[in-house]
C-alpha cells in the first residue's frame, strides 16, 4: 500500500499556543526546539515568535532552565563531557553566556571521577596487550565521549592508568 507523507498540521494560532504549552510542559526544551516544532505545525513566522513570546512570559519556555537540565541529563545520565554536551548546546541555539552558566554548575571533583570510572571501565574491556597502543584507544575513547584532554592525561597519570 502506498503511503503518502503527510502534510504538516496547520493549527491556528490559539490551538498552536495549547498544543505549545503542552509540548513545553512534557520536557524542557529550547526556543530552537519549539521555534522548529511551530514551523512544522505549518504557522508563520510572526504567529511563532508570538507564541514564543507568550511562553516565556508564562515561564513554559526558559532557556536557562532548558540549559541547566540538558547539562545535568547528558552528565549525570549519559557521562559526557563537557566538550560534547557544549557543541549539543550549540546545536540547539542556546547562547553561550547560558551554555558557561550551565556547564558551571557540573561539580570538579565529580567530573574528574566521572572521567576516571569511565576510563576504568573502558581500559577492562580493551584488548589490546601494547600498552602505547592500549593508552591511545583508551584516551581516543575519552576524547570521542567530550572530555578535555589536558583532564584525560591528568586523571590517567593520577590513576597509574598511562
Amino acid at each position: 500500500m502506498d503511503r503518502k507523507p503527510s502534510k504538516p498540521v496547520v493549527l491556528d494560532k490559539k490551538a498552536a499556543l495549547g498544543k505549545a504549552e503542552s509540548y513545553c510542559a512534557y520536557q524542557e526544551r529550547s526556543q530552537q526546539e519549539l521555534r522548529n516544532k511551530l514551523y512544522d505545525w505549518g504557522l508563520w513566522k510572526d504567529d511563532v515568535e508570538e507564541i514564543i513570546s507568550d511562553l516565556i512570559q508564562n515561564n513554559f519556555l526558559n532557556e536557562e532552565r532548558f540549559a541547566m537540565a540538558y547539562v545535568s541529563g547528558k552528565f549525570n545520565i549519559k557521562k559526557w563531557g563537557k566538550i560534547k554536551i557544549r557543541q549539543g548546546l550549540k546545536l540547539k541555539n542556546v547562547p553561550d553566556k547560558m551554555i558557561l552558566k550551565a556547564l558551571n554548575a557540573i561539580d570538579y571533583d565529580e567530573y574528574l571521577h566521572t572521567i576516571l570510572s569511565i576510563a576504568e571501565k573502558k581500559m577492562a574491556s580493551i584488548t589490546e596487550k601494547e600498552p602505547y597502543k592500549r593508552k591511545y584507544k583508551l584516551v581516543t575513547y575519552l576524547l570521542g565521549r567530550g572530555f578535555e584532554n589536558n583532564l584525560i592525561s591528568e586523571v590517567l597519570k593520577d590513576n597509574n592508568l598511562s
